[in-house]
């Protein structure tokens, strides 16, 4: 059976910095210690920076194909740690792609949680980056793990912040000087739902079928696009569903902000409603009964044909646990269907399943939530119409 939660602990570096480099990477079963993988490899001259990051991709590339579900990064690179929670910019262009290729393996799993520790505490991983060192300096491996410098920052320095713990540790665990996190700037989501269709106005379920907005539709698209601007005359990024009814919100949106471009993300898709596409609740309630039931008890069931409203919040999750390492600190727009947002705002408010039943949202109302790297959540508004009144 797969684990559901392990540890990784990742480690690199190099002998000269540049110079000949690898990386060690463990993944243990948290509970009992048992290592369940080790990877390691020579990566002829290179930084520590890049070893480290390697490190990481190769632990996180591990876990994945063993199949779990959560994961607890431990290294003791604050760089990477800092960078991955994004506390701290990626200056270095060299390390942006790993940096990237890590945040994409963060999305495939439902939880990752970046801890910085001591050292001692990584001897293992430590070892296996030192042994592959060695092959990479073309000399036997050593009898015991050399000093490593200090990890520094894309300019060359040591790192001279204080090593306090990151998101998810346990201060029992942290270095007796650690000290309480800081406040560091929020993420902003704003959450729109697309404007109106003909499906929209008949109470019809719309899920993967390219259903345009209708004539006020398009009316609700220019006036969310206003009041967007309104809230976040900056934005970093208009992030949209591919569906046209989306495409379309997001293109008036861009356009009041100065044609930010508008990105498409598949994961964004409103949830697969299979056999029930196109249909009202009343006549899904009149031909499927007992499935109708089953669907409104569990967010595991899907509807015939369809896909289940578990299976739509790990996409979501993906989407949002990628814009917060690609946009710390910044603004993001995201033009989205009613189940991915809902399940957005669930997972924020800490709210149950049957909240996804009880939350009703409009056609292009807007919701805004605050994120902060340390796993801090704000719900700053919920399907907000006003700037509708007037159509």
């Amino acid at each position: 059976m797969a684990p559901r939660v392990v540890s990784i602990e990742a480690d690199g570096g190099s002998r000269g910095n540049p110079g000949p480099a690898g990386y060690g990477a463990v993944v243990r079963d948290p509970e009992t210690g048992e290592v369940l993988a080790e990877r390691s490899e020579s990566l002829g001259t290179t930084t520590n920076n890049v070893a480290e990051y390697q490190g990481l991709i190769a632990g996180l590339t591990a876990a994945a194909e063993l199949g779990a579900a959560e994961v607890d990064v431990r290294m003791d690179s604050k760089l990477v740690v800092e960078q991955m929670c994004g506390r701290w910019q990626i200056k270095h262009p060299g390390l942006r792609p790993l940096a990237a290729q890590a945040a994409a393996l963060v999305g495939r799993f439902t939880a990752v949680r970046f801890s910085w520790i001591p050292r001692e505490q990584n001897r293992h991983a430590d070892a296996l980056a030192n042994a592959a060192m060695d092959a990479a300096a073309g000399r036997p491996p050593a009898t015991a793990a050399p000093a490593r410098p200090a990890a520094t920052a894309a300019t060359g320095q040591p790192s001279t912040t204080p090593a306090a713990p990151i998101v998810g540790s346990d201060p029992a665990t942290a270095p007796a000087s650690w000290e309480p996190r800081p406040s560091f700037t929020a993420t902003r989501l704003i959450l729109v739902r697309h404007g109106e269709t003909p499906y929209t106005e008949q109470g019809r379920y719309s899920g993967r079928g390219d259903v345009p907005l209708s004539e006020r539709g398009r009316a609700q698209a220019q006036a969310t696009g206003a009041r967007v601007a309104e809230l976040a005359p900056s934005v970093a990024a208009v992030l949209s569903s591919p569906l046209s009814r989306c495409t379309a919100t997001a293109a008036s949106i861009a356009g009041a902000l100065g044609d930010v471009p508008v990105r498409t993300d598949d994961d964004l898709i409103e949830c697969d409603f299979g056999q029930w596409e196109g249909r009202t609740f009343a006549e899904v309630r009149q031909q499927w009964p007992g499935e109708m039931d089953a669907w409104l008890a569990s967010p595991r069931i899907a509807p015939p044909g369809g896909e289940s409203f578990t299976q739509v919040a790990e996409r979501a999750h993906r989407v949002i646990n990628g814009l917060l390492t690609a946009y710390p600190g910044e603004t993001v727009v995201v033009v989205s269907h009613v189940s991915p947002i809902k399940l957005a705002l669930r997972d924020a408010l800490a709210a149950g399943d049957g909240f996804l039943h009880r939350l009703f949202l409009d056609a292009a109302g807007i919701s805004v939530l605050d994120m902060w790297p340390d796993g801090g959540v704000a719900v700053r508004t919920v399907n907000d119409t006003a700037h509708l009144a007037a159509l």
